[in-house]
């Protein structure tokens, strides 16, 4: 087993912070926003630390709030967070490619810390064979600790913030978008974009709940690897 010096401790941290900084930066805004409705639904200061900790899906977290706030049942919330959550199901399957033979521990701490934003800062690094899963690790864990201290305090402070102040209610799409365009970096990538986004609205209109979501993702990966596959061989 190679023992790693101080030093190269120091420059694997860097270089992830280095990659995760901008989630975090994007985070800020966002977990605010969700502190300031989850005090409005009543949460104290501690159960949104606490489910920032344990979910810490942001997507999730703000539909489980909702319905908090609507009156829904545990159930539904449970059932509803789940399938909005299966997106992580392709991401992981991305991922697991190029974290074969690792530490089941260090790979339940990386999956743990798997979000879209994560997902999104580390397959292009992993894709181009310069990054290594300690390095994804404090990606994923620096940004798990910038939505904490956000979303804890929109709770301490919620209640002195209106709801849709400063465009807030925007920040989550906004950096969604943001995410898409440096994922973009072949015409196949623009083609599945929108190809899943066609999809998803198509499907929105006629399909209750968010499953139109992963339903979409699926499709659009399955057409883009069926493309790429075709262009491959000619």
């Amino acid at each position: 087993m190679t023992t790693l010096r101080p030093s190269a401790y120091s420059t694997l941290f860097k270089d992830g912070l280095s990659a995760g900084w901008p989630i975090c930066l994007g985070y800020l805004p966002i977990g605010l926003a969700f502190g300031v409705l989850a005090q409005k639904a009543e949460l104290t200061p501690l159960q949104i630390g606490l489910m920032s900790v344990l979910v810490f899906a942001g997507s999730s977290q703000f539909i489980a709030v909702s319905m908090l706030a609507g009156g829904a049942s545990i159930v539904a919330i449970i059932a509803t967070t789940f399938v909005v959550n299966l997106r992580h199901t392709l991401m992981s399957s991305a991922l697991a490619v190029y974290l074969r033979k690792r530490h089941r521990g260090l790979l339940a701490l990386y999956a743990y810390g798997v979000t879209d934003e994560s997902f999104a800062v580390n397959l292009p690094r992993f894709s181009d064979h310069k990054w290594s899963l300690s390095r994804a690790l404090v990606v994923n864990h620096v940004a798990n600790f910038a939505w904490f201290v956000s979303t804890v305090s929109g709770g301490i402070c919620g209640q002195y913030i209106p709801e849709g102040a400063f465009g807030i209610d925007y920040a989550l799409i906004a950096m969604f978008i943001c995410l898409l365009i440096y994922q973009i970096r072949k015409p196949i990538h623009i083609m599945t974009a929108v190809i899943a986004g066609l999809t998803a609205v198509g499907l929105a209109l006629v399909l209750p709940g968010n499953t139109y979501i992963v339903i979409a993702s699926i499709f659009a990966a399955t057409v883009g690897v069926i493309v790429q596959g075709k262009l491959s061989k000619t």
